[in-house]
């Protein structure tokens, strides 16, 4: 059998902006070319992809009725950059190194993604013991588990249809862990939560996705907006394309640590006028992946903006217990808005929560929450409606989740093991953020805002113009330059900070605070040393 084998590849940039180019093939010696997806993106490095088999017959004898020019136009378009080309290239130098190539470093250190367990944080042990007693009933004898575990699991496999966990729960949720939910949030805000306002879901991904789709219509024939913070977490922009919906930028205040301008938001929705209607305000708080924490002031003039506009505000609050800076305070969007009065009160909102971030870094078990309130009810039994075509959440991330907002009280036996690691892990979080901001700051051309919650510095970088220059012959982003040559000479894989949206002529990238602190110590050493070597080569 032949082989056909992609030989290269090439991707063509104007004005930052991807076109549409040609992947050269070579199928049984014959060149063949292939359209590539015209992502700006996805598709921002020029780089050879080596050795992929192809097999001829599937080129050839079998025409695909699929082609880029006949699915959804909208995938093509969707950028998702902290799962960019970058990470493919670092998981491609993980296999080389496997296999002995020689390079200057010995392993590949990703920066890339808010992993806390991969970045070697240890799971949390009630959490732990609450999966494993309710995944495995037969544990519940065992004298090794405490009560106040046992007493969580039973409660919740009684509420699990035929006691296991096996089976559909309701689509909400099971309501065993809604109500824990609804406790949590009067516990954290001192005000009432209807627990039939609580629905949970595959990690906040899942229903950020699902209120998002809840917005997708046409008013008054223009297309639906949404208003996303520059810098933003790239699930937003990438959804909002998949949907087909116009992004609608506000840019925060580098200079005043991140901070929001009113005015900001105005001009943004006055410029999107021409386009789009105005739907909702997502607010990331703390930010992702800039690491403020918004001040009551910002929040109650977010909450003012949106009024006036008549948005739906989106609340991502996922990084709540992430909170470093002694002198700043987590504020709930509920919280603020309650506190206003009226009209305040009555404002539509959607707060996101998960058990994927905070002090438990549960990613895998994808378990999250979202508070709708103040909606139409008619609207809420459509989004009821939407919920039940999904069947429920997965029952892992359900139990995570109730770990998360159920922990053990001070009379119970689990109760110092839990407070001890959670307060270590995010004591350790803490000292992370600090050695990074005190290291990166000291960079030359590096200006980097203190690092006041969630898991990520966005420091912005002066890229000297014989690099951009560099960057600009290789058709790439001066940023995505950068961080490219970070990973073909360290290991350490970031992100740019064309991949979250930057302030234009302006160039950023995202790391995380996560690896351990040897790890993060040795991050820092090949990351010093690469940036000098840097700036020294293209001064």
């Amino acid at each position: 059998m032949h082989e056909a084998v992609v030989v290269g590849t090439s991707f063509i940039f104007k004005d930052n902006v991807s076109r549409r180019s040609l992947s050269l093939f070579n199928v049984n010696g014959k060149d063949r070319e292939i359209a590539t997806p015209r992502n700006a993106t996805s598709f921002n490095i020029c780089r050879k992809i080596g050795a992929m088999k192809i097999n001829p017959s599937a080129v050839e004898d079998h025409p695909k009725f699929l082609q880029l020019n006949n699915i959804n136009p909208n995938f093509v378009e969707m950028e998702y950059a902290v799962r960019g080309p970058l990470v493919v290239r670092a998981g491609e130098i993980e296999k080389e190194l496997k296999h002995g190539a020689n390079k200057p470093f010995d392993y590949v250190i990703r920066a890339n993604i808010g992993d806390c367990q991969a970045m070697g944080q240890k799971p949390n042990t009630f959490l732990r013991q609450l999966l494993n007693l309710t995944f495995c009933p037969e544990l519940l004898d065992c004298a090794e588990y405490p009560d106040d575990v046992k007493d969580r699991a039973e409660e919740i496999l009684e509420a699990c249809h035929g006691g296991s966990v096996g089976s559909y729960t309701d689509s909400a949720g099971l309501e065993v862990v809604r109500r824990q939910v609804a406790n949590y949030i009067e516990r954290r805000d001192c005000i009432n939560c209807d627990w039939r306002n609580v629905y949970l879901t595959d990690g906040a991904t899942s229903g950020i996705k699902r209120i998002l789709s809840l917005l997708n219509c046409e008013v008054n024939g223009k297309k639906p907006g949404v208003m996303l913070p520059i810098p933003q977490y790239p699930l937003y922009s990438a959804t909002i394309s998949e949907y087909g919906m116009e992004k609608i930028g506000y840019y925060l205040e580098e200079e005043t640590g991140w901070s929001l301008n009113p005015q900001e938001l105005n001009r943004a929705v006055n410029e999107s006028n021409k386009n789009s209607v105005a739907r909702a305000i997502v607010v990331i708080n703390p930010g992702n992946p800039t690491g403020q924490v918004l001040t009551h002031n910002n929040i109650e003039e977010i909450i003012k903006f949106a009024y006036t506009n008549k948005l739906l505000i989106m609340a991502d609050e996922v990084y709540q217990p992430n909170i470093y800076d002694e002198k700043c305070q987590f504020f709930s969007f509920k919280k603020v808005m309650h506190d206003m009065g009226h009209p305040y009160n009555g404002m539509e909102l959607v707060s996101f929560m998960s058990a994927s971030k905070g002090f438990l870094g549960e990613c895998g078990l994808r378990g999250g929450y979202f508070e709708i309130i103040n909606v139409c009810p008619d609207v809420k039994a459509m989004l009821w409606k939407s919920i039940t075509a999904s069947l429920c959440s997965t029952t892992a991330g359900q139990v995570a989740l109730s770990a998360l907002v159920n922990p053990p009280d001070e009379t119970e036996p689990s109760y110092e093991q839990y407070t001890n690691e959670r307060d270590d892990v995010l004591a350790s979080l803490r000292e992370r953020a600090e050695l990074m901001y005190e290291i990166l700051r000291k960079f030359e051309g590096f200006q980097v805002n203190p690092i006041q919650g969630a898991m990520y510095v966005f420091p912005k970088i002066d890229i000297p113009p014989k690099a951009a220059a560099a960057a600009k012959a290789k058709n790439m982003p001066a940023d995505t330059f950068y961080a490219a040559e970070l990973l073909e000479n360290t290991g350490v894989c970031i992100v740019p900070g064309s991949g979250f949206g930057q302030k234009p002529f302006t160039n950023h990238f995202r790391s995380t605070i996560l690896p351990q602190i040897p790890l993060l110590k040795e991050m820092m050493t090949r990351f010093k040393k690469f940036h000098t070597d840097f700036m020294k080569k293209y001064k």
